[in-house]
């Protein structure tokens, strides 16, 4: 098997929610590890070798405050779908990773299996991580071909990324570990993904 030349890809993740069962603005709520949940998503998306990340919609001024990029949401308060639509007409790579700013075990892992996945398949418009049969549009690589169709559902009153999916070549990303792709809506989910992470190991003997 050969070497495969990594794929340049760009990030974004999606902050313009409204978060109204957390309560707050979700994207700075602070994960289990301290870090806000948008800086969690930005970071993972970076160590996976992301060329460009940025924050798509929401509170610009906190955005910066946290070292990132932001840009304006092209069509702030109608959902996510032009949340994506957003992303794809920002960045200037092909593809990219545009992933929710709510799920607190992000990593890496995630994006790399995307990216790759989406290369293996060339006619293919996005790679969709999917949690069992459940394929999960915010947590995708998408490419620039996939723009008109969302575009034109977007035009006809259509808001939800997961309605367009028939009219897309999708590839499905199996296989990736639940905990890095929980989100997190509410407080209680946030504690509750915080109860079933593992203690760290208790030290014993001398150090």
């Amino acid at each position: 098997m050969t070497d495969r030349t990594p794929v340049a890809f760009d990030g974004a993740v999606l902050a313009g929610g409204a978060s109204r069962r957390m309560g707050r603005d979700k994207a700075f709520v602070e994960a289990p590890d301290g870090r806000p949940l948008v800086l969690v998503a930005a970071e993972g998306l970076l160590a996976a070798g992301a060329g460009r990340v940025v924050v798509v919609g929401g509170d610009e001024a906190a955005v910066g405050a946290v070292g990132l990029a932001w840009t304006p949401d092209l069509h702030p308060g109608e959902g996510p779908l032009g949340g994506i639509v957003t992303a794809l007409r920002d960045a200037p790579a092909d593809p990219v990773v545009v992933v929710a700013c709510d799920m607190p075990g992000f990593t890496e892992e995630v994006p790399t299996a995307l990216v790759a996945a989406l290369d293996r398949a060339p006619g293919a418009d996005v790679a969709l991580a999917a949690v069992g049969e459940r394929l999960q549009p915010l947590t995708a690589a998408w490419r620039r071909s996939a723009i008109p169709v969302l575009e034109a559902a977007f035009s006809l009153g259509e808001r939800a990324p997961r309605r367009v999916l028939d009219r897309l070549e999708v590839v499905a990303v199996p296989g990736l570990a639940r905990d890095l792709l929980d989100d997190v809506d509410s407080p209680e989910d946030l504690r509750r993904y915080a109860d079933r992470r593992p203690s760290p190991p208790t030290r014993t003997g001398s150090p």
